[in-house]
């Protein structure tokens, strides 16, 4: 009778409609687990955001360069005196011959729109101009020696504190303290612009070009060392990839099992984890100082981040190997395949996603490296024009984007500084692409058992 009278009176102390202390605890317990969780990966994505922005914010603008269209008088008697366009007579006259044509141009198309010049002398003007300005003038004439004798008009270079005027990194205030460069040059240079005189447009230079010296950041251009980053590439592509796959198919389906491939497996899991700046030691004491290659080329670069990478490819395509279901090879020599024909014909092709996942994000992994290159030589201002051929491009000096870029950061000018974060961009670029390939080469040829 009393359990019947408590049973009508309310629900019983164990019901399962009521939430007792300990199951309130527990759900409060997954409620903040939860939240940890939330509150990590937005946290994630602030970062990340706040690192993209500050990436383009600054990277963008080196992209952008200010240029000055002048017309400049090529005048014959001082580019070509003997007046017979023989290219070796005019390759004589150096850019210190062309510079009062410059300077004079200059001059002469202020006062023809109309702009105050209040500098006595051309060469104070001329500091509106980059110091490259000559050389651009004697490059096109040299390469058309039919223009001497006309004015042709030219677009220049600006000088970079003019540049980053019009960008926001130099300021007037700033100008006090700087020698080349006064308030005067920048109202020059205002009304160049209302003139039409003066522009900031699309630098294809940065993209295509390559290092200058430190008194002419806005002439720089990471072009070379991007060609230097691929031919690299070319080498660790070559290289790892073969070495690596074999290595771990000999590894994972043909090796017996003692203390020797114990102790492989051990150093392979172990160099995966060796800084990256060792490496480049060890290519500085073997290819280089040993086997006497050439120093800051390619070839040796390529050499090195391959070292590099071959323990991630061969950790890589061991697990994908792994991972391809035991009954394949059991089918396999079931019907009469050998060893070799169940792994080559059947597991190697089923594992194929992982090798190529693995071996672009080692590759992705090598394109970003700049400790082992810096050791090997491979900094910027090297090469100054594209390579000749395949192997001027794998045996020449040249550079390579992260090393280009670590030069960059290190220099005093905050053009260069600006010029480094675009260089992040164009790296990131080439990274975001090949980690896209990756996964569509996976999602392409994944299969599910």
């Amino acid at each position: 009778m009393s359990d019947l009278s408590s049973s009508q009176n309310g629900a019983p102390k164990n019901s399962l409609l009521k939430v007792d202390a300990r199951t309130k605890k527990r759900n409060a317990s997954e409620a903040r687990f939860k939240a940890y969780g939330i509150g990590a990966i937005a946290l994630g994505l602030c970062f990340l955001v706040t690192l993209l922005v500050s990436i383009l914010g600054n990277g963008v603008p080196a992209f952008k360069q200010t240029f000055i269209t002048i017309p400049v008088e090529l005048t014959e008697s001082k580019l070509d005196k003997s007046g017979t366009r023989d290219l070796e007579v005019m390759k004589k006259v150096t850019t210190f011959g062309y510079k009062p044509l410059v300077e004079n141009a200059l001059v002469a198309a202020l006062e023809k729109e109309g702009i105050e010049n209040p500098f006595a002398k051309a060469k104070d003007l001329a500091k509106l101009l980059s110091s490259s300005a000559p050389a651009q003038v004697r490059d096109v004439v040299l390469d058309n020696p039919n223009l001497v004798g006309q004015t042709v008009e030219f677009r220049l270079l600006a000088g970079s504190r003019v540049d980053g005027y019009f960008k926001g990194r130099v300021t007037r205030d700033a100008l006090a303290r700087d020698k080349n460069l006064d308030a005067a040059h920048l109202d020059i240079a205002d009304a160049m612009v209302a003139a039409g005189m003066m522009d900031t447009t699309f630098n294809a230079d940065f993209v295509l070009g390559a290092d200058a010296s430190e008194s002419r950041p806005e002439q720089a251009g990471i072009g070379v060392s991007m060609v230097g980053s691929l031919f690299m590439m070319i080498v660790v592509l070559c290289l790892s990839l073969p070495i690596g796959v074999a290595a771990s198919i000999y590894l994972e389906e043909f090796a017996p099992q003692n203390k020797w491939t114990d102790l492989i497996e051990v150093n392979i899991s172990n160099l995966a984890a060796v800084p990256s700046i060792v490496y480049g030691i060890l290519g500085l004491a073997v290819f280089i100082q040993f086997a006497h290659l050439p120093q800051s080329a390619p070839l040796v670069g390529g050499l090195v981040l391959t070292l590099m990478t071959l323990p991630t490819i061969i950790i890589s395509t061991r697990a994908s190997l792994k991972a391809v279901p035991p009954s394949i090879r059991d089918a396999a020599l079931g019907i009469g395949a050998s060893k070799m024909q169940s792994v080559f014909h059947h597991v190697l092709p089923l594992a194929m996603p992982g090798i190529l996942t693995g071996t672009i994000i080692g590759l992705a992994q090598a394109l970003g490296e700049t400790a082992p290159l810096l050791l090997i030589g491979m900094v910027g201002f090297i090469a100054s024009n594209m390579p000749d051929g395949i192997a001027s491009g794998f045996l020449d000096p040249n550079s390579a984007m992260p090393a280009q870029i670590y030069e960059w950061a290190k220099r005093a000018d905050p053009a260069y500084y600006e010029r480094a974060w675009g260089g992040i961009i164009i790296l990131l670029g080439f990274l975001m692409t090949m980690n896209i390939i990756a996964v569509i080469l996976r999602r392409r040829f994944e299969r599910r058992w």
